[in-house]
């Protein structure tokens, strides 16, 4: 099928590679014209495992390719896919004036049916929107009267892609959700997504829009209840790894995201359960569940801080070396990542601040200043009066301590993320502080 893809950034770029890896020619668009001569070149814009050689592969097999002319690329395609921003306004609201451009440039540049998807996370009625959209910009000269000569439809097709596991999960999906209000789109989709032989869940666009939204606020809501419960085991010294443990095994429960650490971040949950609230707030519910999902999460990150500042007990004119920067592993996005408020405050307290993470630097050059970045974990020691683990990549797990021990000023670990639970780093000599564990 030829398939269109109107923004390449994570979701836009990692949904037109993959859909051209299971068959589809793929044209992606994108209004950054410097992103798509790099992508042209083969060359990938951000950090995701895997992708860049099914991009050069695809490139090469003629599937894929780039443009920044919706019109060209809509033209061409039959089913088109919505995946640009949609940013959080300062109250809340998703900002949706990117999608709405680009319904209004697709109407322009119809001339035969279209099926427009939503890619994109957007609050539930959305499509109604795009689709009283394009029925306002369709040109003239396919209409009589108040009748469309053009037939379109409109569908919700919401992504559930993890940064650093986009391609995988993108092929292997635990399932594939479609909002549909016509039996044609329907059937169109069920083509897009038939290689992947994927468990699909087909349902009305209002629903589908909020499949998306509920399920990455109902992760929130796990990562801080568990966070919460670790703020607890603090007080009581008890371990929030044994108490998520033991909570895990309940099969009605789970143990995945019941990891305790500070704080989430992201482009998707804060943005989401941000606007999942708004959306709330609109239809006449006031969501305050997750209003303290919001608030445990920036209180973990201030739990941790004070954590800092007790044992250091003077952070003033120390050195203070952040292992990992990104908001998780394997990607290189710095939206809404914990590290940027941890150096930010640190600074504020007067501290010296060194970095050192596989992929993420440059973007954290461009949002902070005055941090020295390593190129390796051990010349970030190198001086340290302590180390903060912020990102638990997979090159940290087993690193030389007794190195890293000597290279440092005084040999203190703040583990963020629990990584060093069983390592005992306090018999070689280190003060160790993890996340609602009790003191050794």
């Amino acid at each position: 099928m030829e398939i269109a893809i109107v923004g390449s950034g994570y979701v836009g770029l990692v949904t037109g590679v993959c859909l051209a890896e299971i068959g589809h020619d793929v044209t992606c668009i994108d209004v950054d014209k410097t992103k798509i001569n790099k992508l042209k070149k083969g060359l990938v814009p951000i950090y995701e495992p895997g992708l860049d050689k099914l991009l050069v592969k695809n490139i090469n097999n003629k599937r894929l390719k780039f443009s920044y002319s919706i019109k060209d690329g809509a033209q061409k395609a039959t089913a088109i896919f919505i995946a640009v921003g949609t940013p959080s306004k300062k109250n809340g609201d998703a900002d949706l004036t990117y999608v709405e451009n680009v319904a209004r440039e697709i109407a322009e540049s119809m001339t035969d049916y279209k099926l427009v998807i939503e890619k994109s996370t957007v609050p539930a009625e959305t499509g109604k929107k795009v689709a009283q959209t394009i029925r306002k910009y369709i040109p003239k000269k396919y209409r009589q009267g108040n009748k469309l000569l053009l037939d379109f439809d409109v569908a919700s097709n919401p992504e559930f892609l993890r940064e650093g596991s986009a391609v995988e999960d993108f092929m292997n999906p635990d399932r594939v959700v479609i909002g549909v209000e016509s039996k044609r789109a329907e059937k169109l989709l069920r083509e897009i997504y038939k290689p992947l032989k994927p468990k699909m869940v087909v349902t009305n666009i209002n629903s589908a829009e909020l499949i998306k939204h509920a399920s990455n606020s109902f992760l929130a809501t796990k990562i801080s209840f568990i966070n919460a419960i670790s703020q607890i085991c603090t007080i009581l010294e008890a371990d929030v790894l044994k108490v998520a443990e033991g909570m895990g095994y309940d099969r009605r429960i789970g143990r995945q995201f019941l990891n305790a650490g500070i704080g989430y971040g992201g482009s998707c949950f804060p943005k989401d359960v941000d606007a999942f609230i708004r959306l709330s707030e609109k239809s006449g519910y006031k969501f305050h569940l997750l209003e303290q999902v919001r608030e445990i999460n920036e209180q973990q990150k201030d739990a941790f801080l004070k954590l800092i500042e007790d044992k250091m007990w003077i952070v003033k004119n120390k050195t203070i070396g952040l292992l990992g920067l990104a908001f998780k592993p394997n990607t290189d996005d710095m939206r809404n990542a914990p590290s940027i408020d941890l150096i930010r405050a640190l600074q504020k307290e007067g501290a010296q601040i060194k970095a050192y993470d596989p992929e993420a630097v440059e973007n954290t050059r461009k949002m902070v200043e005055g941090v020295t970045f390593s190129k390796d974990p051990y010349a970030l020691a190198k001086g340290c009066d302590c180390l903060l683990l912020v990102t638990e990549w997979e090159e940290f797990h087993d690193l030389n301590f007794e190195k890293i021990r000597d290279l440092m000023n005084h040999p203190v670990i703040f583990d963020g993320r629990n990584l060093y639970h069983d390592k005992k780093l306090d018999k070689i000599g280190f003060e160790y502080y993890g996340i609602g564990r009790p003191a050794v």
